[in-house]
């Protein structure tokens, strides 16, 4: 078991370090404490809720799996900030959430003595009215035959990570004519996908029904120019086309292997008769599923394109007429958009037609502006400049791309950092569904997950869920973090990471400096991809020691980590030395996240 050591109660006062303009700024007061307290990490126990997602004000149930003492707590904290206790008495019990709206908690099962805390297990509860705010993307892509138990059997993980939206991922039966249906209006209950998969209508309602039950939003997936070579049979026009020659000799097309349905034809996103069909078929699958929108999809920069009439045809600009058609007629109905290598992002951005900003990421082999860590941040920036800072942004992002050539297991390190990285930016990821993604065909699952790594992920997206609000609520990024590693155990990196060192970033906001520690010291790569699966495990170090200098009145100083005590809040003490703060940590291995709270 690890032991953690803090203070509390000291009242410190001191000459602060100077700003960057060389002002001082002086007499700066600090909170710290001095009641020496041990916090040890107990033998795991499960916990597990109703529900991903809540909204403010709701009961969440909970239940717990694993042995306890009889003197166990319940806390129910927001951030630091302890709401409520009470005694744990039996396996299952309620709570009724506040009323404040987008807040993340984190619940955590204790016992202490006078001077030890034991935590035992911790849980994540999301309460927001809106899945936009804070989205956890995940999917589905298989749609054979299956019992209600083995959908609700997937659907639990998904729920125990908090996802709040579902992908449906080649689900349809035609690109063009999306609902498994005849052409006079029959639906039919096993019908095949693009790739000659049965597809069982009832499957598909299943999903929907056990998603929603746990809080889930349903989204199918489809192309935003979609035809098979059937489509004129259905009534699509082939002056709706998109060609590679301004004489519209040569028709734009996604070549598929021969033994699936079709190749995929492409129309023009912006042509209005393309719209206004599409727009009928959305509504032929709204009227039979409870689909809650519509996950839109593009493929890349195309080159120079035309429509039949030799015109050179703006994709960008079609895809955001295609969003702002879609919302229309359908104003009930949530629309995402992928930017495929960040095609069109900024078009998709600013018809504030859209939940969230969903980027499909590469940096393949002959490409890798994609491919780094750093690229990340890029993305983000980006898209927060194109919508005000307004959406919040969902990576897909295929681990283990070149290793999933074969079958075999994730590699977690690079799971995990990739994930730490992404969430320390305030991003999310689209990879957890029945399997985890690796590649950009859904349905393969050449990779599995060990069941350490489902453990290690289930940590994350409490994290990710329980600390939303200083994660991805606001504020801005900040690459210049004054952090010192006082003992030397690491080189400290400020962004962007390098390999073999302790890389920083910072997010400011109102009465918190939030800093990221991303442990880079033993990786093998600064890209995210880890493509053949060698990303080593890194050290857990013990008891590192650093230093920063704050820049106003410190309230207090705490630590948390998907790494430890299952993400649970660990205050910090601290000491003076000259005009900085100075703390060790309890221990570091991929991401530690650091809070400076200011009166």
């Amino acid at each position: 078991m690890k032991k953690i050591i803090y203070l509390a109660g000291i009242f410190l006062l001191f000459t602060a370090c100077k700003n960057d303009d060389g002002a001082g700024m002086a007499n700066l007061e600090y909170e710290g404490g001095e009641v020496s307290v041990k916090i040890e990490e107990g033998t795991g126990i499960s916990l597990f809720t109703d529900k991903a997602c809540y909204a403010p004000g709701e009961t969440v149930s909970f239940g717990i799996l694993g042995n306890i003492p009889s003197n166990a707590k319940i806390r129910y904290r927001h951030l630091d900030e302890v709401i409520e206790e009470q005694p744990l008495a039996g396996s299952s019990w309620t709570w009724t959430l506040p009323t404040v709206d987008f807040t993340g908690y984190m619940v955590d099962i204790y016992a202490s003595s006078d001077d030890k805390e034991v935590i035992y297990g911790t849980i994540a509860v999301d309460a927001s009215s809106d899945w936009k705010r804070f989205p956890r993307y995940g999917f589905v892509a298989e749609f054979g035959q299956k019992s209600d138990e083995d959908i609700k059997d997937e659907m639990s993980y998904l729920s125990r990570c908090h996802i709040n939206g579902v992908q449906f991922q080649d689900w349809h039966n035609k690109h063009h004519w999306p609902l498994g249906s005849t052409r006079d209006g029959q639906i039919m209950p096993v019908y095949k996908d693009i790739a000659n998969r049965d597809v069982y209508t009832e499957t598909v309602e299943k999903y929907i029904e056990v998603q929603h039950a746990l809080g889930m939003k349903s989204i199918f997936y489809n192309l935003c120019f979609g035809a098979l070579d059937d489509a004129n049979l259905d009534g699509v026009k082939d002056s709706w086309g998109l060609f590679k020659d301004y004489k519209a000799k040569t028709r734009d097309c996604h070549e598929l292997p021969d033994s699936w349905k079709s190749n995929i034809y492409l129309t023009d996103p912006g042509n209005k008769a393309w719209q206004d069909y599409l727009i009928q078929r959305n509504t032929d699958v709204y009227n039979h599923f409870a689909f809650d929108g519509y996950q839109i999809d593009q493929l890349g920069n195309r080159g120079t394109v035309f429509n039949v009439y030799g015109k050179e045809v703006d994709l960008p600009q079609g895809y955001a007429s295609f969003i702002k058609a879609m919302k229309q007629a359908h104003p009930d109905k949530r629309l995402i958009m992928n930017a495929v290598s960040r095609y069109g992002a900024e078009q998709i951005a600013k018809t504030g037609k859209v939940d969230f900003l969903y980027n499909e990421v590469w940096g393949k082999d002959n490409d890798r502006t994609e491919a780094k860590f750093s690229h990340l941040k890029t993305i983000i920036d980006e898209n927060n400049e194109y919508s005000g800072n307004q959406l919040n942004t969902v990576f897909a992002a295929y681990m283990n791309y070149w290793l999933a050539e074969n079958q075999g297991e994730f590699n977690a390190p690079g799971v995990l950092l990739t994930d730490a990285v992404m969430f320390a930016l305030g991003g999310s990821h689209l990879e957890l569904g029945p399997h985890m993604l690796c590649k950009e065909y859904f349905p393969n699952d050449n990779l599995k997950m060990t069941e350490a790594l489902k453990k290690d992920i289930i940590h994350y997206y409490d994290f990710m869920t329980a600390y939303q609000n200083v994660l991805r609520d606001g504020g801005s990024l900040t690459t210049n973090v004054d952090i010192v590693s006082v003992d030397g155990k690491f080189e400290v990196q400020s962004w962007p990471p390098v390999k073999g060192k302790l890389c920083t970033i910072g997010r400011s906001l109102e009465n918190q400096d939030v800093i990221h520690l991303l442990n880079l010291s033993q990786a093998d790569s600064d890209e995210w991809r880890d493509d053949y699966g060698t990303m080593p495990e890194p050290n857990t170090i013990e008891n590192p020691s650093f230093s920063i200098c704050p820049s106003r009145s410190v309230k207090g100083l705490w630590m948390a980590s998907p790494d430890y005590a299952g993400g649970a809040v660990i205050p910090i003490a601290f000491k003076v030395n000259g005009n900085r703060l100075e703390f060790t940590l309890p221990s570091l291995k991929y991401w530690n996240m650091l809070v400076v709270e200011y009166k």
